[in-house]
């Protein structure tokens, strides 16, 4: 499924549900990523301090893809979009 996001809020969301979609718990989470618990549980609450490393292990752990797009361009095919 396709994510537009445009907030830290949003993306919060998203790794937060990413995270449990993936079956993982803050604790497992934390031990494939190299941070602390409290650290996934803080970005899952304010994701404005993540850095560009931790969202691609993120996004790594959770089995998701980061891809970036001019918004400008139509998205091609029938692809499901979701807007938070």
């Amino acid at each position: 499924m396709l994510h537009l996001i445009a907030t830290s809020d949003q993306l919060a969301q998203l790794l937060a549900a990413s995270r449990r979609q993936a079956g993982l718990t803050q604790t497992e989470a934390a031990a494939r990523i190299g941070v602390s618990q409290s650290r996934i549980s803080a970005l899952e609450t304010d994701a404005s301090a993540l850095t560009l490393t931790q969202l691609l292990a993120m996004c790594g752990a959770y089995g998701l893809q980061l891809q970036l797009r001019d918004k400008h361009e139509p998205i091609p095919g029938p692809a499901p979009i979701v807007e938070w």
